[in-house]
């Protein structure tokens, strides 16, 4: 007897999950039908979803979705980590946005999401030599998403962006591995200066919504930035900022704040930086 062909759930349990819930809404709501098939369930990976998905939202009279989708195709085809970040990015906001209930729903209906992937086909642009079309990109996931992120910044997987309206990530901010931040946040210089001038955020790190991080500094691992903060100095690892300027305020709270979205102090934390 011959082998025994591996399931699309073994291969790839993410795209697996996302075309069964496609089948279910069809079944649901059967108007949305073309539309789940068009995004879904007529693409065999989730590469060629993630292709036609940002094609289709960043096209315009300027460059056209066939274009564009060529461009993504030819960079999925060179760099498998593209999907596997954007397969990291789909668990994050499952795990931590509280309005994600399937997986199905980065894909099709969260702007932070296909500007992150939209971003991560850019830089594999940059990367590569091709800085026009990244900065068309750029320029287009601007206009069409309402974020601002540059092709060269490096960013990790399993980044989570709630709400994702007016967020700024400079040319050389550097994020790592399983970050979450909410809508308004700034990445940014602090002057003039062509040179590595953006922050660098480690693995695990939670930013508030309306958090300002500006200029060439770390904020350590598993760390907390409080809404409405600015940034200016370096921040500990497993430490919790707050205040304008932002000041340490008491521990991280938790191990992985990223991952529990706890964004409130602790009683006994005190925002009020001692008098010198």
């Amino acid at each position: 007897m011959g082998k025994t062909q591996p399931q699309l759930a073994e291969l790839d349990p993410v795209w697996a999950k996302i075309r069964s819930e496609a089948e279910v809404a069809v079944k649901d709501e059967p108007l949305l039908g073309a539309f789940l098939h068009k995004n879904v369930l007529q693409h065999f990976t989730i590469e060629n979803a993630l292709a036609h998905r940002i094609s289709l939202k960043l096209a315009s009279l300027e460059m056209s979705e066939q274009y564009l989708r060529e461009f993504c195709n030819r960079a999925f085809a060179d760099d498998n980590t593209l999907a596997a970040s954007a397969r990291a990015d789909i668990m994050a906001t499952y795990d931590r946005d509280a309005a994600c209930h399937r997986f199905l729903q980065p894909l099709l209906y969260f702007k932070g999401f296909q500007a992150v992937q939209a971003y991560r086909i850019a830089h594999f642009m940059w990367i590569s030599g091709q800085r026009d079309i990244a900065y068309f990109m750029q320029s287009r996931v601007s206009e069409v998403f309402g974020l601002d992120i540059h092709p060269n910044a490096k960013i990790g997987k399993g980044l989570m962006i709630d709400h994702a309206h007016s967020i700024v990530i400079g040319e050389t901010a550097v994020i790592g591995d399983n970050v979450s931040m909410l809508h308004s946040v700034t990445l940014g210089g602090t002057g003039k200066e062509e040179e590595d001038r953006h922050p660098k955020i480690d693995d695990g790190v939670l930013i508030g919504a309306g958090a300002k991080v500006l200029g060439n500094i770390r904020v350590g691992h598993c760390s907390r930035i409080a809404a409405g903060s600015v940034v200016l100095q370096n921040v500990p690892s497993k430490s919790t900022v707050a205040g304008v300027p932002a000041v340490v305020v008491g521990e991280a709270g938790c191990t992985t704040p990223s991952a529990t979205m706890d964004q409130l102090l602790s009683e006994n934390a005190d925002a009020t930086p001692a008098a010198n």
